[in-house]
């Protein structure tokens, strides 16, 4: 691996946090009235230290020696040990909570950033504390004084980690089908009973407890996802001031092609009759309670999905810098000296479309992280519910986008490369192999495309897709005035307008009892939507960029700028137009998948 890969280019973090989307201006908020510009560089520059000299190098060897089962439970590399005393120390489990529980209180445009550059260090190594602090925040809002003085603060300070224990054998993604079964006792707690599969550091020799985040069925609950509720289940219980086993069972570990840091295990539930769980919340409402962490890991897979084709696009960038091949295809004299390889046309052709996905799914998940501030914060009713709305609708796409179109960015990184890639001895070949569970962990990207066509764009009685139409006709006006050409803006108002009537088209459908021929081509909506709103980013990206280049910015600024106007329109260009064919499938009902009989293939 390249010692030179700066894993996230700096300067564009700082493009768009302070030059985009202006995160000085949340200072005026209350609830982070005590930072600054001046505490947010500190804390980055923190993390950018941190995750280049310390869990960059140990990328490789814990991908070549995974965590593993071994005398009934999961030891760790040995190099996670180390690592995950710092990791804590950075602040990452609690950071963006408020200080009454331990937390630094910063806004999650900044931790969301703070957190790519770990994520594309080590993704492995910081899932421990996001999955932390997800399972830390549910017991935050739903859990009783007593979970949250035994379980939340030891969890927030890292002493304990968290996960989240919903997939179970026979059910995958339908939640509906959860068969773990909790009874309630006369002591405060239920004993369950049930098996649990693909949990991410559902096992470890970390930490002296884990606290799992489960869903079980009370008996005699109501059948489907309105009989299901949330319950804390920590490994080990606490019993007369000692930590005791409670009957849950590591029952192996999984094989995983990618993220080798972080083992992924099948659990048992109440082998011996003796599993205690303590409800989270109300009975029954596990689902709805469950969906604050699935929707945080959803944001956080799209950051993972973003790190791991950016640190990718960087060793690529780097290697086609160095990498003699060649000479330029007008060159006949065999005697001049080989060019690096990005003097070659159809290498930088994939460098740009690298620095097109990545860079762009950035600035969305930089926006989401905005929203996510604004929701909670924001100074009215009105401007809360306007960013939560947006928020919502913005999340399947910042979590589907960043790794599917992540994959292809890490494909590319691997074909820059050559037969080079192809190896071990270089790491794209294993970014690529990390990115893809990124598509099918938090919800594969065709649940992702039932949630966006079948809740989020039509929420609010399509209120929210009302909203992102005002937020794109902003920016349209605005790179207008800052002398873009014109006719980007009115290729994306276009292509939005020609969202709206498709949604209007499939919505009846749905509204006629007809919810197959809504959904038939729902993964192509997504791809639809998901282009529109990245060529919005790229807008605003080149909106803010042609107006610094009017400022007469210094050398090093003016060529960033100029890659983003370069970028922007090379995405708008020549992806945008793929709206066209994408609202035709979506329109046309076109069902040879769904006609086809299983007998055929």
């Amino acid at each position: 691996m390249s010692a030179n890969n700066p894993l996230v280019s700096d300067r564009n973090v700082e493009f768009l946090l302070y030059e985009v989307f202006d995160a000085e201006a949340l200072c005026r908020l209350p609830a982070y009235e005590e930072h600054s510009r001046e505490t947010f560089d500190l804390v980055l520059q923190t993390a950018r230290k941190f995750a280049r000299e310390v869990l960059f190098p140990t990328y490789k060897a814990m991908d070549e020696a995974p965590a593993h089962m071994e005398g009934g439970g999961i030891k760790v590399h040995p190099l996670m040990k180390q690592l995950f005393p710092k990791l804590v120390e950075q602040g990452g489990v609690a950071m963006t909570r408020p200080h009454e529980v331990g937390g630094q209180q910063l806004p999650h445009t900044v931790a969301t950033l703070v957190a790519l550059y770990g994520m594309a260090a080590n993704l492995s190594a910081v899932s421990y504390i996001g999955l932390t602090a997800g399972a830390a925040h549910l017991i935050e809002t739903f859990g009783s004084e007593a979970l949250k003085a035994e379980m939340m603060t030891r969890m927030y300070s890292g002493e304990w980690t968290g996960t989240m224990a919903l997939t179970e054998p026979h059910a995958g993604s339908s939640l509906t089908d959860v068969k773990t079964t909790a009874t309630p006792t006369a002591h405060g707690y239920h004993m369950l009973r049930g098996n649990k599969v693909f949990i991410s550091g559902g096992d470890q020799d970390l930490t002296a407890n884990i606290v799992h985040l489960a869903l079980a069925r009370i008996d005699g609950a109501p059948p489907g996802i309105k009989g299901v509720s949330l319950f804390a289940v920590p490994k080990l219980r606490v019993q007369e001031g000692k930590l005791v086993a409670n009957d849950v069972q590591c029952a192996g570990a999984f094989h995983k092609m990618g993220w080798r840091g972080i083992p992924s295990i099948a659990l048992n539930f109440g082998e011996n009759d003796d599993c205690r769980g303590w409800l989270v919340g109300e009975p029954h409402r596990g689902i709805s309670q469950m969906f604050q962490m699935m929707n945080e890991a959803r944001l956080m897979v799209g950051m993972q999905g973003i790190a791991t084709a950016s640190v990718a696009y960087h060793e690529a960038l780097e290697y086609a810098r160095t990498r003699p091949q060649g000479r330029p295809l007008g060159s006949k004299n065999p005697s001049r000296p080989q060019v690096p390889i990005i003097e070659h046309a159809d290498v930088r052709r994939m460098l740009l479309r690298q620095k097109a996905i990545v860079e762009g799914s950035l600035s969305l998940g930089v926006q989401a992280a905005r929203y996510a501030d604004l929701a909670a914060h924001a100074a009215t009713p009105e401007e809360r519910r306007r960013a939560f709305l947006l928020l919502e609708m913005m999340t399947p796409v910042v979590k589907s986008f960043a790794a599917e179109k992540g994959f292809e960015s890490n494909a590319l990184a691997v074909q820059v490369h050559g037969g080079y890639g192809y190896t071990s001895e270089y790491l794209p070949e294993a970014w690529l192999r990390d990115q893809k569970l990124n598509s099918i962990h938090e919800g594969t990207t065709c649940m992702h495309s039932m949630d966006l066509l079948g809740r989020k764009v039509v929420a609010d009685q399509g209120g929210a897709l009302r909203l992102l139409g005002d937020e794109i006709g902003v920016t349209v006006r605005r790179a207008a005035a800052a002398g873009l050409d014109a006719g980007l803006g009115s290729a994306i108002e276009r292509a939005m307008a020609l969202v709206g009537e498709v949604t209007m088209g499939l919505a009846s459908l749905g509204l006629g009892g007809r919810v197959e021929e809504m959904m038939r081509h729902s993964v192509d909506y997504l791809d639809m939507f998901s282009t529109v709103v990245i060529s919005w980013q790229w807008l605003l990206q080149a909106a803010v960029a042609r107006e610094k280049l009017a400022g007469a910015p210094s050398a090093p600024s003016a060529e960033l700028y100029e890659g983003k106007v370069c970028t922007a329109e090379y995405w708008i260009k020549t992806e945008l137009p793929r709206v066209d064919h994408l609202a035709q499938l979506c329109r046309s009902g076109e069902d040879s998948y769904v006609r086809m009989n299983p007998g055929w293939f």
